[in-house]
């Protein structure tokens, strides 16, 4: 018989498990791939524009590209790259406004579940319906619509997962533990006073300190157990992204049959995506089993009630609507200036995470477009480059927590150092730009360093989102995770702020023909982040946490 804990455990990890596939298999490969395919079906060459692309396919295995293609989409031309960056902008942008609405319902628990299942499997049967839609249909842009549903999907339903993730954390054995010998040792230090104020005023000078619950003794057991939820919130996520990967992974490894089989043709990736979504509905299925529902009645306790209008709840007039406005309406309240200024070290980790997120995820859709359009490298080897970047950030995830134990840094100096590394893959596409590199090694002109800078990139990307959770965890108030909906606003900062990179590189590649200039704005962008980063005091940013209590004032409507 599993306990409550180990139910609610599993339930979590089947929900990773399940949705970081779509994330591997489609978000980063697939999709952007399949997106450009279609256009280039329906596209014609530049700058002509009266032959069809579709009629020079025999060209894509020849060394060089087959030519910049255009489709027509509306009144517009676009590069046929550009189509599947701006509608990858389109729902990261739809993303963002559907997190932030639903923000207040992930962090009610007799509703969080119910979110979650409805997303994931709207998601997922988004990505089923690939695959009976052909390029060649009339209705291939319907494509369009497919992806941003199933890319809304994924990410709304993240927050409810990740509005689990501190409740989880409590939960766990270690940290009730660790948090129950220091409640009774702070209940020992009260007794203690109190017993002392009986014995004639003898120790009257000492009472103060005998009194505060600051004593060292109880003080080291309060950072002990801040120390223990810090790291089991962050060994549960990073456990959750590891078992995502390698089933991603896996699935990889499964669509390069096909793939192969049919050397690259639209069905093969379509297929791909189609087993992505089944992957995803079919484990989400424990989730459903194992995850907590809740209770109308019985909220966590006074401290998590904050957010909710209990008689309401009580009297079963809970209201979607309400809770959506009240959403926003809390999101406004939290982005007051008297509000950041109290968590302004929290809110300068969400600038630099803004630019960050943003920068990482659009390179990695960016090096595959790249990779396809001007390296003119075929569908099966963009596969195995998908199969070594999470392979290598498994690898990555393991050697830097082993570098810090042995030097000392702290997970700041850790995310500033991936921080440089990681800048050093766009630098490097801009090398391609000198003449003399044209045709040989270096600058990223030729196919054999694609699969180079993907084991390096994806040795950074593993450990630097693993680090990003674990630094950002260090500001939140406690108690107030969920409440505040900070795991919100991580949400809303991290995959749903990644709408202006891929926009700007659209824009890029249509007004310059050639993609690779992109990557002087990827510099750019990482660059941004640096000094942000840098400035963030983390002792005061975790006493302002400590000490935050925010108020709703007149934000419930």
């Amino acid at each position: 018989m599993l306990s409550q804990f180990r139910k609610k455990y599993y339930g979590w990890l089947s929900y990773a498990f399940a949705s970081e596939v779509f994330v591997i298999v489609s978000l980063t490969l697939f999709l952007p791939i399949c997106l450009e395919q279609f256009a280039r079906d329906n596209g014609y060459l530049y700058p002509a524009k009266t032959e069809r692309c579709s009629t020079i396919v025999s060209k894509l295995n020849e060394d060089s590209p087959p030519g910049r293609c255009v489709v027509k989409i509306g009144w517009f031309w676009i590069d046929s790259a550009s189509f599947s960056l701006y509608v990858f902008s389109a729902s990261v942008l739809l993303q963002a406004l559907t997190v932030i609405s639903v923000g207040g319902i992930a962090d009610h628990p007799p509703h969080r579940k119910i979110l979650l299942l409805t997303c994931a499997w709207a998601g997922a049967l988004a990505a089923t319906f690939f695959l009976p839609l052909s390029s060649n249909s009339p209705f291939w842009f319907l494509s369009a619509l497919l992806a941003v549903i199933a890319n809304v999907g994924f990410g709304t339903s993240v927050v409810a997962m990740n509005a689990y993730l501190p409740s989880l954390a409590k939960e766990s054995p270690e940290v009730v533990k660790a948090y129950a010998s220091f409640r009774n040792a702070e209940g020992s230090v009260s007794v203690l006073g109190t017993e002392t104020d009986d014995n004639n005023g003898h120790e009257a000078i000492d009472q103060p300190l005998i009194h505060r619950p600051t004593t060292q003794a109880v003080q080291n057991l309060k950072s002990q157990y801040e120390d223990e939820l810090s790291r089991t919130t962050s060994r549960i996520s990073s456990f959750g992204i590891a078992l995502g990967y390698g089933a991603g992974i896996f699935l990889l490894f499964v669509a390069l049959i096909p793939v192969t089989i049919m050397k690259g043709a639209t069905f093969s990736l379509r297929l791909a995506i189609f087993l992505s979504g089944i992957w995803w509905a079919v484990f989400t299925i424990p989730a459903l089993i194992w995850l907590p529902s809740g209770q109308n009645n019985a909220l966590i306790d006074d401290e998590d009630a904050v957010w909710v209008d209990v008689e309401t709840v009580a009297a079963g007039k809970w209201s979607l609507w309400k809770e959506v406005v009240a959403a926003w309406q809390r999101l406004g309240g939290m982005l007051k200036w008297s509000e950041i200024k109290r968590l302004r070290n929290t809110f300068k980790f969400l600038a630099a995470w803004f630019l960050l997120s943003d920068a990482f995820t659009t390179i990695t859709g960016t090096a595959i477009l790249f990779a396809k359009t001007v390296l003119n490298i075929e569908s099966s080897s963009l596969i195995v480059i998908g199969i070594i970047v999470p392979s290598s950030g498994i690898l990555g995830s393991l050697f830097w927590p082993r570098m810090q134990r042995r030097y000392g840094w702290s997970n700041q100096r850790i995310l500033l150092i991936l921080l440089v590394l990681a800048s050093l893959v766009p630098a490097y596409g801009c090398l391609g730009f000198i003449s003399f590199l044209q045709g040989r090694i270096g600058g990223l002109t030729t196919k054999g360093e694609m699969f180079g800078l993907a084991i390096y990139f994806g040795f950074v990307l593993g450990a630097f989102n693993g680090y990003a959770r674990a630094f950002y965890a260090e500001f939140l108030p406690p108690g107030e995770e969920a409440r505040w909906y900070v795991y919100g606003l991580f949400s809303i900062t991290d995959k749903s702020s990644s709408f202006i990179g891929p926009l700007i590189v659209g824009l890029i590649s249509d007004l310059t023909g050639n993609i690779r200039y992109a990557f002087f704005f990827l510099v750019v962008m990482i660059w941004l982040a640096v000094p942000i980063l840098m400035s963030v005091d983390v002792e005061r940013g975790r006493k302002d946490a400590q000490s935050y209590r925010y108020s709703l004032m007149n934000v419930t409507p």
